[in-house]
């Protein structure tokens, strides 16, 4: 169930690499393009192909959370570093992009399901009548 690269979890999760990693790349490499540097290319470019054939496809939790670690380990820590540096300066200079990071974050593992089944649990107790 690999992720279509047409769906919008695909390219929001693309996007928010994206801009990750030129914040990490004008940071590190300094040279103020507005494309990539050749190493930050063939990240993305790497990072790309791993979020398509991503075994959750549409429900994939973000890559911290995730269970199963598809990234090579060198490739693993050089996205480590690019987050560790552009995560801070992500809230600022791409805040919708941040807010729904974090809620891909927080939603996966089930909290949605939870926290409906728990309103759904004080709607029927509200409605029985007390004895």
């Amino acid at each position: 169930m690999a992720m279509q690269e047409t769906s919008p979890r695909y390219k929001r999760e693309l996007a928010t690499l994206t801009a990750m990693a030129l914040i990490h790349c004008r940071a590190k490499h300094g040279d103020g393009r507005a494309l990539p540097c050749e190493e930050c290319r063939k990240f993305l470019d790497y990072a790309a192909e791993r979020l398509g054939k991503c075994a959750f496809g549409e429900t994939k939790p973000t890559c911290v959370k995730c269970p199963i670690h598809c990234y090579a380990s060198v490739e693993k820590e050089r996205a480590r570093t690019i987050m560790r540096e552009a995560g801070p300066k992500m809230l600022l200079r791409h805040p919708v992009l941040t807010l729904l990071h974090f809620l891909d974050g927080w939603l996966s593992g089930g909290r949605l399901k939870r926290w409906y089944r728990a309103r759904e649990a004080k709607r029927t107790q509200a409605v029985r009548p007390s004895k």
